[in-house]
């Protein structure tokens, strides 16, 4: 698993793995990254669906609890087919645009 860590956010992501030990490794390596915002890149994967994103929902549930921001990032599954309490991007850039305006969202306390 690596960890590329710029300023306050932390990009996750990791090749060659199934995405059962990709989460395994996420949940270990969770309490060193839990006070940043996290973008989890999912490029490496040939494919995925709606219910593997799911698998996501609970460690992006905890770790928006904490007013922290959680983006998954693909563009193998539609926005729509996901529930809005999963943050979803196709790209690393729009991923870092969603955590800024959750963050400006915070600060206003909205």
């Amino acid at each position: 698993m690596i960890f590329d860590k710029q300023g306050t956010i932390t990009t996750v992501f990791q090749e060659n793995t199934t995405l059962a030990v990709f989460l395994k490794n996420l949940t270990t390596g969770y309490p060193k990254i839990k006070n940043d915002h996290l973008i989890i890149n999912l490029f490496s994967f040939e494919t995925l669906t709606a219910d593997d994103l799911l698998e996501f929902l609970n460690i992006s549930n905890t770790h928006r609890g904490a007013n922290k921001s959680f983006v998954i990032v693909t563009d193998k599954v539609a926005y729509d087919a996901i529930p809005d309490a999963i943050s979803l991007a196709p790209t690393l850039q729009e991923a870092r645009d969603i955590i800024e305006m959750e963050e400006i969202e915070r600060d206003l306390g909205l």
